[in-house]
């Protein structure tokens, strides 16, 4: 089978599954599956993806991989506690296939559904590509050049963040261990997924994702309010840890109008995901010293479709201008001659019953049902593009 452990995700749901269960226990959601490639899938890969789930609502957590996550400095006894006993539901997620359209909705208590996204986008990746044959020693070509590329950079810092869009776990793994054994620290930082993490004693990377800002919305405060709420939740859940901010679920613009000198100085840095990285590091780093904080103290780190090449250059413009680091995924782990990566999320689309959005700093990249409340919601953060 695809997933075998729950360990293998992406460590951010398990930093933000903690803070929901601490101050927003009760919330509600829905979320939906978008693939951006087209109506692609078949009526087979959809009684393989089926089978996939039923086996990942079949996973329990190790006594091995609880004493893990509870080594981990910031995960706290009682939310370990929970996961002894914690399982995904099959009633809680549904698919269907419509003319090659693939549907995929979860829902439900946000606790106990927030770790069906990443693996069940890693299923749909590697049940998709399962059918190619590809070229392997090709692939491994092409990852000793990148490997190579970095050698000369001192100061450069990458980690992988290729779980939701891999070609496969195997390859993945692959590409993990070669990082690991030849490059390592201080360059080759860590990786998002979890499971590999404690496979290979690499630090598990990761701190929010657009879910947990976007969900804000749907919760008891002013939606003015809502991005501010959820940046305060973060602060109070893990005092001073874990701190680095996504900037662009509303785009960076609204998103720095918020960032004020309390959040600025009590966050170590932010996330970039989206729009020109450029654009967005020098903005960035304008409004740290628009606040007498000097942008050489916190980090910036970039994560929105990197090649290797694309992070040395980015790294080459910023170095010395701040702290920087580079989150790298699909150029890592589905990088292979003649084929092209599915670009596939699953987002939230309500929260309470109430609809949320994400709007983006590059085009085609939001994500809301309710034009209506798209509207609103940018009449009230003063969003004009």
């Amino acid at each position: 089978m695809i997933i075998n452990s729950l360990l293998d995700t992406d460590e951010y749901k398990f930093s933000m599954m903690q803070c929901i269960l601490h101050q927003f226990p009760s919330a509600n959601i829905r979320c939906e599956f978008k693939c951006r490639n087209g109506d692609i899938f078949t009526p087979e890969m959809l009684t393989r993806i089926n089978e996939e789930i039923d086996h990942l609502c079949s996973l329990r957590f190790t006594d091995d991989e609880i004493a893990y996550l509870a080594s981990i400095r910031f995960i706290k006894k009682d939310y370990t506690d929970f996961l002894k006993n914690f399982s995904l539901n099959r009633e809680h997620i549904t698919t269907s296939l419509d003319n090659g359209h693939l549907s995929i909705v979860a829902e439900g208590n946000w606790f106990l559904t927030i770790l069906f996204e990443v693996p069940v986008l890693a299923i749909v990746n590697q049940v998709y590509f399962e059918r190619m044959v590809v070229d392997m020693n090709a692939a491994k070509k092409a990852l000793a050049t990148k490997i190579a590329m970095v050698r000369n950079y001192k100061n450069f810092r990458f980690s992988d963040f290729g779980t939701r869009r891999r070609f496969s776990f195997d390859w993945q793994e692959y590409v993990i261990k070669t990082l690991a054994d030849e490059v390592g620290l201080p360059k080759f930082v860590g990786t998002s997924n979890v499971y590999l993490a404690k496979k290979y004693n690499l630090t598990p990377i990761g701190t929010m994702a657009h879910e947990f800002i976007m969900a804000g919305q749907g919760l008891d405060v002013t939606l003015r309010n809502s991005q501010k709420r959820m940046l305060q939740a973060w602060v109070d859940e893990y005092r001073g840890d874990l701190g680095y901010a996504l900037t662009d679920t509303l785009g960076v613009d609204a998103f720095l109008r918020d960032f004020d000198l309390y959040f600025a100085k009590l966050y170590d840095g932010v996330r970039h995901d989206s729009g020109d990285p450029y654009e967005w590091g020098e903005k960035i780093i304008h409004h740290y010293e628009s606040l007498k904080i000097d942008p050489r103290t916190k980090q910036l780190i970039f994560s929105d479709g990197l090649t290797m090449k694309k992070a040395l250059d980015l790294f080459t413009h910023f170095e010395g201008k701040a702290k920087l680091s580079f989150g790298i995924g699909t150029h890592l782990t589905n990088d292979f001659p003649g084929v092209e990566p599915l670009n596939i999320v699953m987002k939230l689309t309500e929260v309470n019953g109430k609809p949320v959005a994400k709007i983006s700093d590059s085009p085609g990249k939001g994500m809301c049902k309710d034009e209506q409340y798209l509207a609103y919601l940018k009449t009230v953060f003063g969003i004009t593009a």
